[in-house]
């Protein structure tokens, strides 16, 4: 079995338009009924503000499937580690034997799900934009506008975290990485209100932004409510939005923000999958003015997509530099 380091990963996969691509290929196989993907067993440790999540997807055809083990310990920051690790193991399709381990810290973890960001984002967004607006300061708050550089334009950055300083650290971070204004608020309805889109990173347990908020044309992806009891969005938003898109629905009726939704009342038969988009087999905007939502609880399958991808690109450059 083959073991694969963080820094070799890194040098071989970067946050790219073929990493969106692998990554939109996977939804689009999940709606062709090409995609075996079992429940997430998760692991709490409350005691630390923990949580480790266990994804794994089998996909027609492929060579090999991945295992995810990923952890979240959302005190890290204040000891000075990042909130989110992890790794995966590639295992041959075949033979069920462990081919590979990445190593990737949660490297790859965060490229896959801030790809699926982007292209919700493609589907969904209004080809224009001024303003986006994102809820959390941490490493996913980070790709995720990375990622969505990749599908659209935007002329400046809105950030709120709970800790101002890390806020301000995002602040003069995200200015020179992505070279655009990028100015701290008070408040997430201060964000929502301004901005054209607005990505919440987070593992908030009760709602940031309120349906009150909403305004036409606004695109909002919740990526934090990946357990049962966490939530980002007010229900009602869900209820008020033209079209709510899920990466998987049978997922996020357990653990996302259509979960809380539909247990607060909320009834609407019109629910999409992503890669029902990404298959061309319905819809997203079809009108400026529409109030968009993605609900992004995370799937097997982006990471089957990314760790077959990452391993085939760490031969390459492998073979790239034996050969000169």
């Amino acid at each position: 079995m083959e073991i694969i380091l963080e820094r070799e990963l890194r040098a071989a996969v970067t946050l790219n338009r073929d990493v969106l691509e692998v990554v939109e290929g996977g939804f689009t196989l999940m709606a062709d009924g090409a995609v075996n993907t079992p429940p997430i067993m998760r692991l709490e440790v409350p005691e630390h503000n923990g949580e480790v999540d266990v994804k794994a997807a089998k996909v027609n055809g492929f060579d090999h499937f991945a295992i995810k083990v990923s952890s979240g310990f959302f005190d890290n920051p204040t000891r000075g580690l990042p909130s989110g690790s992890g790794l995966m193991v590639l295992l041959s399709a075949v033979t069920g034997q462990p081919e590979a381990l990445l190593l990737d810290n949660g490297y790859l973890t965060d490229l896959r799900t801030a790809a699926a960001g982007a292209i919700a984002a493609k589907y969904l967004a209004n080809p224009s934009l001024d303003t986006v607006g994102v809820i959390g300061a941490g490493s996913q708050a980070r790709v995720q506008l990375q990622a969505l550089a990749l599908v659209r334009t935007f002329r400046r950055v809105l950030v709120y975290a709970r800790r101002p300083q890390q806020a301000d650290q995002y602040v003069d971070d995200m200015r020179r990485v992505m070279g655009v204004t990028v100015e701290r608020r008070e408040s997430p309805a201060d964000v929502m209100r301004e901005a054209d889109l607005v990505v919440t990173a987070t593992p908030a347990t009760e709602p940031l932004l309120n349906a009150d908020w909403l305004h036409p044309g606004l695109h909002l992806t919740a990526m934090g409510s990946d357990a049962e009891f966490k939530q980002e969005l007010d229900s009602r938003i869900l209820g008020r939005a033209d079209t709510v898109c899920c990466d998987l629905i049978s997922q996020c009726i357990r653990l996302g923000e259509w979960h809380h939704a539909i247990e607060s009342g909320v009834r609407r038969d019109d629910v999409v999958e992503l890669g029902e988009l990404t298959s061309k087999r319905a819809t997203g905007r079809t009108a400026a003015n529409q109030i968009t939502v993605a609900d992004l609880t995370g799937t097997g399958v982006q990471d089957t997509m990314i760790a077959t991808y990452a391993f085939e690109r760490v031969q390459a450059v492998r073979l790239q530099s034996r050969n000169g």
